[in-house]
């Protein structure tokens, strides 16, 4: 009896292992605004649904280091649909405070640059299979704004 249980579990599995899942690509973080308090970077998470419909996506997660130290992390609940048999574009922004800007003095150096790491969970509501989350990541070095750039 066990034995049949464990085929239909095996064959459920590989069923769902072979169904078209959502694909998603992180673009680099860039520079967006400055602010009283911070500046304000943001990167986009672009999905691609293979469905001829739309899918609702549960949360997005994220968290931005700079120079190792967590700077922004957050939850962006129910952000909206995938749109059917297309590439939906979402925007996650960060604020970074300048009093955190400050300390990493020495990683910006005379480049004007910071070292950072995005990582992002996108989770998704597919039909049958349930939640499913696509992790992301991206790092690089972000060119800061300059005295040029904010005038």
């Amino acid at each position: 009896m066990s034995s049949l249980m464990d085929k239909a579990k095996g064959f459920v599995a590989e069923k769902i292992a072979h169904i078209p899942k959502p694909e998603a690509s992180l673009d680099s973080l860039s520079f967006k605004g400055m602010g009283r308090e911070c500046i304000t970077v943001h990167s986009n998470v672009n999905v691609s649904n293979p469905y001829d419909h739309r899918l609702p996506i549960c949360e997005l997660t994220y968290t931005l280091k700079c120079a190792g130290n967590v700077v922004a992390s957050g939850t962006m609940p129910d952000p909206g649909w995938i749109a059917a048999s297309d590439t939906t574009k979402l925007e996650i922004p960060a604020k970074i405070p300048y009093d955190f800007l400050i300390s990493l003095v020495k990683d910006v150096g005379r480049d004007w640059d910071i070292d950072y790491q995005l990582d992002v969970g996108l989770t998704i509501d597919l039909p049958i299979v349930g939640n499913f989350t696509i992790p992301l990541s991206t790092s690089g070095e972000m060119k800061l704004p300059t005295l040029k750039d904010m005038f």
